[in-house]
């Protein structure tokens, strides 16, 4: 009898673990590992390199190309509602679904994902792989280049809350001191600085450098550890502290097109619970907006090369 009580014991402790992990935010390889046959949660990768996905993925995940799938192909805009709840219907995906996002580069792309959710009124149900790939592939855990097939739900989509999402005239006011809200730049000090226009290697879409006034520099990257995980949420509320953002005004992220920056709005918003929008037109549109004020501390001009 005191056997079967200790193994009930154990197997109780396995699955409230298991629940308290699928509410959090994030969720750990361990805890995805043991639960990859679990009907209730869909894995789907999002990745920048797009064609990783075939190369190998997670054992039974389904696949977002941020390319098409997350965008409208004409509009320099988020998918549609109905293109988006199609393609969420062909994954299996329905109100009860937990969803984990993972994907490449810490994840970028795979935050980018999370916001379009979440404006879809599906945050809530979405989780990240802590770690993403790199952190998977570094523990040499499973991957298989199978495409999965998923049986069509019927789930239906909210309007976008747009709420969630700051525009260029959000950004225009508080530049020009009319809104009272933090804005937070999470690129390279150097594009911060205006000393080049782009990360090195990456196309450069802007005709000025430098930033939009008021904001403060915190790169993405200063909030996770060396093997792509996430700070701890006190270590986070640190750093952010130490530039003045401790969650008493609202918060508005940006990079350069709106997928960086997504990282650091799910660890703001999902981590820490603080009211924050992504600006994912970015620094591509703002830095390209005529007559905005803008700060450029290098004085780097453009010259069309």
């Amino acid at each position: 009898m005191k056997r079967f009580y200790k193994a009930f014991i154990f197997v109780s402790g396995l699955l409230l673990a298991a629940t308290a992990q699928a509410s959090e935010p994030l969720v750990t390889a361990e805890w995805l590992q043991d639960n990859l046959k679990n009907s209730s949660v869909r894995v789907i990768e999002v990745s920048v390199d797009t064609g990783v996905y075939e190369r190998g993925h997670i054992p039974g995940s389904g696949n977002l190309n941020w390319h098409v799938d997350l965008v409208d192909p004409v509009r320099r805009d988020i998918a549609t509602r109905e293109k988006f709840q199609e393609k969420l219907q062909s994954l299996g995906i329905d109100k009860d679904t937990t969803i984990v996002l993972y994907g490449d580069n810490n994840n970028w792309f795979a935050a980018w994902g999370a916001w379009v959710f979440d404006v879809y009124g599906l945050g809530d149900q979405v989780k990240l792989l802590d770690g993403g790939r790199k952190l998977w592939e570094a523990k040499g855990l499973p991957l298989e280049t199978n495409t999965s097939e998923f049986k069509v739900t019927k789930l239906e989509l909210p309007e976008r809350d747009n709420k969630l999402r700051a525009r260029f005239t959000d950004v225009l006011a508080v530049a020009e001191g009319k809104n009272d809200h933090h804005l937070i730049d999470i690129r390279s000090k150097d594009e911060f600085s205006g000393k080049v226009f782009a990360p090195e290697g990456v196309k450069e879409l802007s005709l000025r450098a430098g930033h939009i006034p008021s904001a403060v520099n915190v790169p993405w990257g200063t909030i996770v550890k060396e093997d792509g995980t996430f700070k701890s949420p006190d270590e986070i509320k640190a750093i952010y502290a130490a530039k003045g953002i401790d969650g008493s005004k609202p918060v508005i992220t940006y990079c350069r097109i709106g997928e960086r920056s997504s990282h650091t709005w799910f660890a703001l918003k999902r981590i820490l619970g603080y009211d924050v929008k992504n600006y994912d037109g970015s620094w591509t549109e703002y830095g390209n907006a005529v007559g905005v004020p803008i700060t450029n501390v290098s004085g780097t001009v453009w010259t069309g090369k």
